[in-house]
């Protein structure tokens, strides 16, 4: 699963790479315009409007791929194994319960020092079966 996490993210990212570079290469609508007046030379390597056609339909090409890539890094992105109902419960599960704070005595004699605070005496009754 990570390696192909990793393919596509290679892929997103030279597809990135390769449409900059285009779009930096191309001219823009304007640039026709004064090649059509005579001011600028209209001859190119791929022909007088061959050039056009062959770098916007590969920049949409690598458009398409970039997009398709996105969708399955978010696809992936978002497929994990769920054992729990929330995120919540599952951290709940990875952190230990806290042991109960003992009971802090804020009374005055305790504070006082050389008074030593006395135990509470257990209320608890016993009682004997009964038959």
């Amino acid at each position: 699963m990570n390696l192909m996490i990793t393919v596509i993210l290679a892929v997103q990212l030279m597809s990135a790479l390769a449409m900059i570079g285009l779009i930096l290469v191309q001219h823009g609508k304007g640039a026709d315009m004064g090649a059509a007046f005579g001011s600028g030379g209209s001859g190119s390597l791929f022909g007088a409007s061959g050039g056009a056609n062959f770098l916007s339909r590969t920049t949409a090409v690598l458009a398409a791929v970039f997009f398709v890539c996105t969708l399955m890094l978010a696809y992936f992105g978002n497929l994990r194994p769920s054992t729990t109902g929330s995120v919540l419960e599952g951290a709940a599960v990875l952190v230990p319960a806290a042991a109960p704070a003992a009971p802090v005595d804020n009374s005055t004699a305790s504070q006082i020092p050389g008074n030593s605070p006395v135990a509470p005496a257990s209320n608890t009754v016993t009682s004997s079966p009964s038959k």
